[in-house]
């Protein structure tokens, strides 16, 4: 194995996708709280090594069933990275994220390590396979906000209670998404969680309706006029939710993460 494909297997098998999503989700929270540069960028860094280890140790954890599956796009799976070098990306990943959380204040630390990237964890372990697959997505996505906000602000200086709503239901749309294309193997190596148990057409039916929600609390729920922008993000994560609708493969999750960061955007414009 040559080092360029083994440093290419290494970076595919982080999820890159989702780590770069919910990095950037991160930044621009930085942004619309107020943080400042250096502990934006500390919580920021802090988010991104959680998400690594997330993302290496689902693909360790999985790498059996990705097999049996014949998941060639899984560099574990196909032998395109060695176990070892991912287990020693993880062990660096996971050092670094309670470094850089730390650095952000205990609260904030605190809220990161347990709540964000211990359901994401919480999810690898076997949470996946359960009717409860949904929590650990609801819980990191709407407690991420609370995390930029205590490094943020001093004390338990915490974000509006909508906008933990709307983490916690782009955190299960994403997650219903995200599974879609997987549906078929994933029974045939015995992990059913909720996207299994409602069937591919309920999953398409019910995603789009809690994204959609999630961009109209952005809109409605802080009160007061309603900006131009405001109606013009809503027409546009209509339109995305629509896009996740009616595709197939990974665009469903693609349009879902750009759904995430249209809200997103639509708060640090609202701030």
């Amino acid at each position: 194995m040559s080092g360029a494909l083994g440093v290419s297997g290494l970076v595919r098998a982080c999820h890159p996708g989702p780590t770069v999503a919910v990095t950037l989700l991160t930044a621009l929270l930085a942004v619309a709280a107020g943080t400042g540069w250096t502990t934006g960028l500390l919580v920021t860094a802090a988010v991104c090594a959680g998400q690594l280890t997330i993302g290496w140790s689902n693909d360790l954890l999985d790498t059996e069933r990705d097999r049996a599956s014949g998941r060639a796009d899984k560099p574990l799976a196909s032998g395109a990275v060695a176990r070892g070098s991912v287990r020693a990306a993880l062990a660096a990943a996971t050092a670094a994220t309670v470094v850089l959380s730390g650095l952000t204040g205990w609260r904030s630390a605190a809220v990161h390590l347990v709540l964000v990237v211990g359901s994401g964890w919480a999810y690898n372990l076997g949470v996946k396979g359960t009717l409860w697959s949904w929590v650990p997505y609801a819980v990191a996505f709407g407690s991420l906000p609370a995390v930029v906000w205590l490094a943020a602000g001093p004390g338990w200086s915490l974000p509006p209670a909508w906008m933990t709503l709307v983490g916690a239901l782009l955190g299960v749309g994403a997650h219903l998404l995200n599974v879609l294309p997987d549906l078929a193997d994933d029974e045939r190596t015995g992990v059913r969680g909720l996207p299994h148990r409602l069937g591919e057409r309920r999953v398409r039916l019910l995603a789009p309706l809690l994204l959609l929600t999630g961009a109209l609390l952005v809109v409605l729920a802080p009160g007061g006029e309603v900006p131009v922008w405001g109606w013009v993000a809503v027409v546009v994560s209509a339109a995305l939710a629509g896009v996740a609708w009616v595709t197939r493969g990974s665009t469903p999750f693609v349009a879902a993460m750009l759904l995430a960061v249209v809200n997103v955007v639509g708060l640090v414009l609202r701030g």
